[in-house]
């Protein structure tokens, strides 16, 4: 297996038909979670200072938190940052782990918005980042196809 350094950050950027509030309204409503984060919710506070979760269907059933975390950044439809920890059954030591997940979301002309994902500051010894590079793909573009399509890319 390959190592990956800590401090190496994952960032794609891409380009969606939509509007940047439409772009806002998928990655931080209902409907764009339950389609694409394998059927949780976004829960919490969207504003510097609060606390969230990603709650869905799981090992601990429908409420199983996935990843919970602190909002950094909420600043819509522009950008949201988050410090995400993975939820408490996948690691004894889930408090420990974190990353900073970004999305910086602007205008790029009549119903298009360029989109900038970054995943970066990984604590020593994450076990999600030698992940990042194979799953953040699929899930972004899984976001495009939602938003443009209204259906997720079948991820299983």
């Amino acid at each position: 297996m390959t190592e990956i350094a800590e401090d190496t950050a994952f960032e794609s950027t891409f380009f969606v038909a939509a509007e940047p509030q439409t772009v806002w309204d998928a990655i931080t409503g209902d409907a764009g979670n339950r389609a694409v984060m394998w059927g949780s919710v976004l829960r919490g506070e969207l504003a510097p200072g609060g606390r969230y979760e990603y709650v869905g269907p799981g090992e601990d059933g429908a409420e199983t938190v996935h990843v919970y975390g602190e909002v950094l950044q909420a600043e819509a439809p522009r950008i949201l940052q988050l410090v995400e920890h993975p939820g408490p059954s996948y690691r004894d030591n889930h408090a420990e782990l974190t990353s900073r997940m970004t999305w910086r979301i602007e205008p790029a002309g009549p119903g298009l918005s360029k989109v900038v994902f970054t995943n970066d500051e990984w604590s020593p010894g994450n076990p999600a980042r030698e992940h990042t590079s194979e799953s953040w793909p699929l899930v972004l573009s899984s976001w495009k196809s939602y938003i443009e399509t209204g259906r997720a890319l079948p991820m299983g």
